[in-house]
């Protein structure tokens, strides 16, 4: 499984795990049934600590978005995918109005980020 941690961010390990998982069910990569590596495995792969992990999947279930079977491994769940889409917005929207804020804190006008958004909108 590919996922990227950053260790200079203030976001925690285990939180960056559970919002790449969440991206990757959200966008599809990530099916109800597909496994997810062991925790084991997972923690061997990024250099971290298997409790890491573990607190991370644990995450994931308690969101309802895998299930584990003792034994035999974690698995995605059949995730509500407008559930999943509704956080996808929540998330993008929080990203604009930063970078909202970053462009009129830089001296652009409402007009020019309209006409900047609609620009790269057509491209």
């Amino acid at each position: 499984m590919k996922l990227i941690l950053n260790t200079q961010s203030m976001v925690p390990i285990y939180e960056q795990i559970v919002q790449q998982i969440e991206r990757m069910i959200a966008e599809g990569k990530l099916v109800a049934g597909d496994p997810l590596p062991s925790v084991r495995a997972l923690a061997a792969e990024l250099r971290i600590s298997a409790l890491t992990v573990k607190k991370a999947y644990d995450r994931l279930e308690e969101e309802g978005l895998t299930a584990t079977v003792h034994g035999k491994g974690t698995y995605v769940t059949a995730a509500n995918q407008e559930m999943m889409a509704e956080q996808m917005r929540r998330e993008i929207e929080k990203d604009l109005e930063q970078i909202i804020q970053k462009a009129i804190a830089g001296g652009l006008t409402r007009d020019e980020i309209r006409d900047m958004m609609q620009f790269l909108l057509e491209e």
